[in-house]
């Protein structure tokens, strides 16, 4: 197990990668929030905005809400980037979402990134993590979790993570109305979420990630 806590990473270019608006926010957020607060420079790339499955106006509402959930983690709107890739059809274009992997690897060059672990099995995030791993095998890397879409998750890293970060976390989660009613959105789930983290990782709260790649 590796607490992250006790590690260095500053002052650090940290990418956060989300095949879908709010993918970052549930896996990472709190921890977006931490290294936002320590004065990291965080990037958020979104793939989706899910436009093609949207059952509500406007179709691009995600886009919106993903704005303003990022500003609650601490991101400057000029580090968020969202792309127009078709939900559901990430295999269809997986080479075109490696090149631009490669691109941000080379036009960012980030100390570590944040994206979805090797166990989640919703096709988009699979094809994100399999090609990240391609484009950034240089690169610190921690995958997050997503526990409805995982069979099984490493928790071999943790972030400790304070009480405004875990307000943070909600809050960012909450800009998502669109999605209100998915269990997952629960304040209540994501604080107990954080707190079964924390008592695995010996403090209050807590984010785990899997280990992908780490360099001392």
């Amino acid at each position: 197990m590796t607490d992250l806590g006790s590690l260095s990473l500053s002052p650090s270019r940290v990418l956060v990668l989300a095949p879908h608006t709010d993918d970052g926010e549930l896996g990472a957020g709190a921890t977006i929030s931490r290294l936002s607060r320590e004065g990291h420079t965080v990037h958020y790339v979104a793939f989706s905005a899910c436009e093609t499955i949207q059952p509500i106006e406007p179709i691009d509402i995600l886009r919106t809400e993903c704005e303003r959930a990022t500003a609650r983690l601490g991101i400057d709107q000029s580090r968020l980037e969202i792309l127009h890739f078709e939900v559901r059809q990430f295999h269809r274009d997986r080479q075109l979402i490696l090149e631009k992997l490669v691109s941000l690897s080379s036009e960012l060059r980030p100390d570590l990134v944040l994206l979805p672990s090797t166990d989640d099995t919703h096709q988009d995030h699979h094809v994100v993590s399999d090609e990240a791993r391609r484009a950034f095998k240089r690169t610190r890397m921690l995958g997050y979790e997503v526990p409805w879409n995982n069979f099984r998750f490493e928790s071999t890293a943790f972030v400790p993570v304070g009480e405004d970060d875990v307000a943070a976390k909600v809050a960012a989660v909450t800009e998502f109305a669109s999605q209100t009613g998915r269990p997952y959105m629960d304040p209540r789930y994501l604080e107990a979420q954080l707190r079964f983290h924390g008592v695995q990782a010996g403090t209050e709260f807590a984010e785990a990630f899997q280990v992908l790649r780490w360099y001392l």
